[in-house]
């Protein structure tokens, strides 16, 4: 294990002392080796300290957010990157900072940081297609969109979800109220993992891929569909003996899986490139 995978290892290995933003912006090292993690929290603390004396000292809870959207959103400038959505940059916090555009959760990140550093009871809430933010207010909860800081009604939040709840026949009010319960920590960088997943399948860039998955095995150590798809990015860059072991292992955790025809087949191949002959 790489001194990079080593210290994203300590960084997730407890789930109440999991540093959210800490965390986040380590995945940036895959692309950025040379990454100053600390320089680039460092920043972010610096955003917080002129945050801070735009503040009042009586702000309730309602003010702070207030005070917080109009310094994110139209003084320092974070948005959506509508221009380029699918770039993992807008996944890498480092470069989200230095653009001031990212992708809904990748700016989620940065709000959930500043929003705790000012007292600010904010959580992530993992929203199909769109992660949202939920604050906690003396009024009630209030769900905002943290690519502009706009409160989101219930209707427009049913109208998001249309699309996902359709198929499954679901009541869409039902599963609205499951699917507005905070994210763990765990799981949003989870999701962010998974973002940059999916780019790196659609554009075959298989050696981001394999990183990605080894860093989605640690994370989630449970889940042996991580370790399928790390033998998967194995085979896909010719390391074998690698590929073998995790599917080996996924199949003895999931003989009776649905895709235990397509897993078995890319086993078959693999031994046959393994032979004893030294033939790879």
């Amino acid at each position: 294990m790489t001194r990079v995978l080593d210290y994203f290892s300590t960084l997730v290995a407890e789930d109440e002392s999991l540093p959210l933003t800490e965390a986040a912006l380590s995945l940036a090292q895959d692309a950025y080796p040379d990454l100053d993690l600390q320089a680039a929290l460092a920043e972010i603390d610096e955003l917080v300290l002129r945050l801070r004396r735009r503040m009042p000292d009586d702000a309730d809870i309602r003010q702070k957010v207030g005070i917080l959207n109009r310094f994110f959103f139209r003084e320092l400038g974070f948005a959506s990157n509508l221009n380029d959505y699918y770039d993992p940059d807008n996944s890498h916090l480092n470069v989200v900072l230095k653009r001031r555009r990212g992708i809904p959760i990748s700016l989620a990140v940065l709000y959930l940081e500043m929003a705790e550093q000012i007292g600010v009871p904010v959580r992530g809430v993992s929203f199909p297609g769109h992660f949202l933010l939920r604050v906690t207010t003396p009024d009630g909860d209030v769900m905002l969109d943290p690519t502009t800081g706009h409160s989101l009604s219930e209707a427009q939040m049913v109208e998001m979800l249309e699309p996902y709840v359709a198929s499954a026949g679901d009541s869409v009010g039902r599963a609205l109220r499951m699917l507005l319960q905070p994210a763990t920590r765990r799981e949003i960088v989870a999701r962010m993992l998974r973002n940059l997943k999916a780019i790196y399948l659609q554009t075959e860039r298989w050696q981001r891929l394999l990183a990605v998955q080894q860093r989605l095995v640690i994370l989630l150590p449970d889940n042996i569909e991580e370790v399928r798809d790390r033998g998967f990015a194995y085979a896909r860059l010719d390391y074998l003996r690698p590929a073998l072991e995790d599917l080996e292992n996924y199949l003895g955790d999931r003989p009776d899986a649905e895709d235990a025809t397509v897993v078995e087949s890319q086993l078959h191949e693999l031994r046959q490139r393994t032979r004893p002959d030294g033939s790879e």
